[in-house]
Formats: C-alpha cells, structure tokens, sequence
C-alpha cells in the first residue's frame, strides 16, 4: 500500500511485487479499473451480457477433448535445446533488496536476517542449503537456482535414483504464514500424478527445515520464450495452450484449483509443456486457504475463492499475453482485452478474438464451464487459424453438430439454391438427457405432425428433459406456422439454464423459416460467440446473411467455412 513504485508487465519496479493479496481483499469493496464497455468484433458485434439470471449452473463437464500431442499434429513446434542442470545454479544466492519484505506487514526490509522494524517479526532470507550438503540421506544439494515468493529452489542430486531434483524450502523460514503454506503443499500435492504437471516425488525435513522434492523439468518458460522473440505466432501460442488444458482438467477433477496461471509456470521442455509451479494450488472447497494471483491474470471474482472458472480466466488472458502487447495490461486493460482497431491480430482472426472474450469476460457464468468445453473451442480456432494462415484446409467432425445437410435437401436439378434454413445442421443429442431414446424414437417419425404430438407427450413424460423440448421446437419450426409456440417451447428452456447456446440456435432457425433473416442472423451470432471453435455457426450466419440479401458480409463468413472445412 506505500510502494511508490509502478507496475511494468504486472510486477513492481521497486518492491517486485505484485501486491495480489492486498488487491484482492480491496476487490469486495471497490470498483476495479481496466473495465470497459461490452467488446465489439472485428464484423461490429458484441455478445449478450444479459443471460446471467441468478448463478450458473455446476457441474458441467466434457470428456470429448483428446490432447495428446503439442499442437494437435496441426502444428510444428521450434525445439529448445536441453538445458545443462547444473548451469542454472545461482552463484551467489541472495535475494535482491527490493525483493525483500515483511510477511507478516509486507514492510520493505533492507537487510538478509532480522527483526522487522514495523511489527517486530523475525525474518531471514539467506539460503539455507550449501553445495554437497545431504538431505535426507538421499539428495545432494548442487545448489540455489532461483527464488520466489514462497521460496528458496535448489538444485540437487537423487543418489539412490540417479536422476537430478529440485528441492523447494522456504524464502523467509521465520514466515509462519509460508510455512503454513508448505504444510498445505504436503497434504495433497504428492498424490498429484500427471504428464503435463511437474511431480512430486517426497516431502523430507533437515533440520528445523522442511523441502519439497519435485522433479527437474529443463527448458524455458514460455515467459522466457516471450520475452526472447515478442509476440509469438498465433498457431504456436493456441498450442501450448490448448496442451496445457490438459493438466487444468486433471486438477479441477481432483477438486484443485492452480490458481496463479501465467507464462512464468509453463515450462517448454521436449517438445511438450509442463506446469511447474505448485505453490499456489488449493482446495476450491477451501474457504480458509490463503489466495494467490497476479495482477492482469486473476479474475475479477478471485477475491472471493478460487474456482475452476477462475483458472479458465488466467488460462484465457495468458494466450492473450503470449499473442501481442497489451499496453495497461495491470490497468486500463487489467479486466479487459485491446480491440481489433488496436489490434490487428484480433482483427485478422474473428474466432480466435471471440475465443478470449469469452474466455476473460467479467460474468463469470458467461465464460467456459470447464478445461474440456475451453480445449474444445480452442482446438476449432487452431484448425481454423492454421488452414488461414496455410491455406490447407483442416476439416474434422464436430462433437456438438450433424452434417452438411445441403446435399440432402437441395434438388436435384440445376435450379439455383436458395439459403434456407433446411440447410441448417441440426444439433447432436445430449446422451445424457433423462429423454434420450423417447426422443430418438419420437424423431424418426416421418410424418411431421405425428411426431409433434409424440414429442409433446415426451416432454410430459420427462419433464426435465432439455432434449425434448429442443426437439419439439425444432420439429414445430419445420411443420411451419406455429412459430409463437416454437417461441414458447424455447422459453421453457431458457427458464432453466440460459446459458444453452441450443436456445439460440434454434430460435435463429425459426427466425430464418420465418423470413426474419436479419433476427435470425444476430442469432446465430451470438451462438459463434459461445462457439467460437465451430464452424457451423459461421455457415448458419452466412445463409443468414445471404437471405437478408447482406451479400458481402455472406460471402466473408462463406469464404471463411470455406478455406477451413470446403
């Protein structure tokens, strides 16, 4: 609170902190900065804002994603060089005066050992491990190789494994608050088991000392990498995030939540990309665990609890990081992202824009719901990204719609094709929907008006199925006429969860059967914004578009399906 420092790319230049807990407790209270109006795209439209009645719901997952491979096999990562361990040992490990404070006051403390001037709190900063010094009886210490704010990481030596370790202790071992924070990380973090996270092998105690022992991960952090070349290719930077995905969807599983998500805990080593840095993991169903985040990263809520949501934010304005420069990035933009006039990344890739604006947008009901549904979409904008930027097309089948239906319903003569919203792919069935078989059953009738009525008894039978009424209203829209039902029908839904982008979709082929091209296409809009990685949503807005007689707005998005899936 009296730093007279500045933040430079979310870190003070005189104390080197980001004072993230002092900022999240004043969060409850006060208005953040870097808030702005609803975003606007590259094509002039913004996402609805006003779905959010009462709270989303939870609970929502997708096992679909398969993330197997750096870059999905769509693109080629640069390989690093292995780095020599022994290289990175500090030679002389001190922490710098402007590093140093108080933990119990956050008093700037000028000196290595002592007694805060403040509050009286005694405090040390020197490194208490010296090369060839033995733990345990096992780990040979090498040395002091960085330090951070929850501590002091060496370099050591497993002798009965013959494998190279980081062993993690305390910055200030006088902290009681950090050693708080390492008897947490012993509870649960060893039972952490995955390719993507860095692992903990032990927990060991020298002296009046305890180190975690993690595994050695070489490489360079994608800050690193960063910070070497600028703003990387935007094929290359969805890569490692869409990989990374991986590990967040393991941890929100295991009720676990990363909290502190940024370009300094991903490290690139062998052509893959771990975290490697625990310390600030926590229970989500923790109320009394201490909160960490950074400036620019955490998410406007963060203050009040760590959720899976909340890491999905630090995910979505880490790609964004990776992608260009944000100038105010901790300020006027700590809650917002830069514009496609500001940006002409953002302007160049639509999708990949809409993909962070649903990511980082402040409601947090408006954001993805899990690290699935997020590689889901991300997977789609690299497809994308990669057939523009290549001009290779990336086709693949959707986990959410049918097929093309144009060469079913389309004549078979040389007549012109009109745009019609028969030509409009039909979203797949919730397997999971209490309703499912009646309404697979109910949907291969052929006679339209047969199968109204059999769905309309479904929807009694099964209530709180979303299906049925889904596909009442979808088979209502073809049997034409009653559209102010459809409306009904759709309403029923949208009481229940909102957030359903299905709503949408079937409300803008309603309008299209209707002839209200220009409602119908806003529709369909806002479905491309909750689904920015499908492509179908891109053709709906194109026949839209071409209905309402919006030619160069349909050939664009036309183009677009095109040159990624023809």
């Amino acid at each position: 609170p009296a730093c007279t420092g500045t933040l430079e790319d979310g870190y003070c230049d005189v104390c080197g902190l980001a004072a993230v807990r002092s900022l999240i407790s004043q969060k409850q209270t006060t208005t953040p900065t870097g808030r702005s109006a609803p975003a606007t795209t590259g094509t002039g439209s913004s996402p609805v804002t006003n779905r959010s009645r009462g709270s989303r719901r939870t609970g929502s997952t997708s096992a679909r994603s398969s993330r197997k491979q750096l870059g999905a096999g769509l693109v080629s990562i640069p390989e690093l060089p292995s780095t020599e361990p022994e290289k990175l040992i500090l030679v002389e490990p001190n922490v710098p005066e402007n590093k140093r404070f108080c933990g119990n006051c956050n008093n700037p403390l000028r000196r290595e050992k002592g007694f805060c001037s403040k509050c009286g709190q005694k405090y040390s900063f020197s490194a208490t491990l010296n090369p060839k010094d033995l733990i345990a009886e096992q780990y040979e210490v090498k040395g002091a190789i960085a330090y951070g704010g929850l501590g002091w990481i060496y370099l050591g030596f497993d002798n009965t494994l013959s494998r190279y370790i980081v062993l993690k202790g305390l910055l200030n071992s006088e902290d009681a608050a950090s050693a708080a924070v390492a008897i947490a990380e012993r509870k649960f973090l060893a039972s952490v088991k995955h390719a993507n996270i860095v692992g903990i092998y032990n927990f060991v105690n020298h002296g009046t000392e305890g180190f975690i022992v993690m595994e050695y991960v070489g490489g360079k952090t994608l800050k690193q990498i960063r910070k070497e070349r600028g703003p990387l290719p935007a094929a290359e930077a969805i890569a490692y995030i869409y990989r990374i995905l991986g590990a967040f969807a393991y941890l929100h599983a295991q009720g676990l939540a990363y909290c502190d998500f940024k370009p300094d805990n991903v490290m690139l080593e062998d052509n893959d990309v771990k975290l490697i840095d625990m310390g600030g993991v926590r229970r989500i169903d923790d109320p009394d665990g201490d909160i960490y985040g950074t400036v620019g990263y955490s998410a406007p809520e963060a203050g009040e609890g760590p959720t899976a949501v909340s890491d999905l934010y630090t995910i979505g304005r880490t790609l964004a990081v990776l992608l260009c420069d944000i100038k105010g990035f901790g300020s006027t933009h700590q809650y917002s992202l830069p514009s496609p006039q500001e940006e002409p990344l953002f302007a160049q890739q639509e999708s990949l824009y809409r993909f962070l604006l649903k990511a980082t947008t402040e409601k947090s009901d408006d954001r993805f719901q899990s690290a699935d549904e997020m590689a889901d979409q991300l997977l789609g904008v690299l497809r994308e990204v990669v057939a523009l930027e290549t001009s290779t097309p990336r086709p693949t089948t959707s986990s959410l719609f049918g097929g093309d239906l144009l060469s079913l319903t389309a004549a078979n003569d040389f007549a012109p094709i009109k745009p019609e919203f028969h030509h409009l792919p039909i979203p797949l069935l919730d397997a999971t929907d209490p309703a499912f078989n009646a309404v697979m059953n109910a949907s291969a009738i052929a006679d339209l008006d047969r199968r109204v009525e059999t769905l309309t008894q479904v929807t009694t039978q099964y209530p709180k199925s979303k299906e049925a009424l889904l596909r009442l209203a979808n088979s209502l829209i073809d049997l034409g006429g009653n559209y102010e039902r459809v409306e009904k029908v759709l309403a029923q839904v949208e009481e229940n969860d909102p957030w359903d982008w299905r709503i949408l979709w079937y409300r803008g082929r309603s309008r299209m059967a209707e002839g209200k091209a220009q409602e119908a296409k806003k529709a369909f809009d806002q479905v491309y914004f909750d689904l920015p990685g499908e492509l179908t949503p891109k053709l709906a807005i194109a026949l839209a578009a071409e209905q309402a007689r919006d030619f160069s707005f349909a050939i664009q998005m036309y183009n677009l399906v095109l040159r990624t899936d023809p």
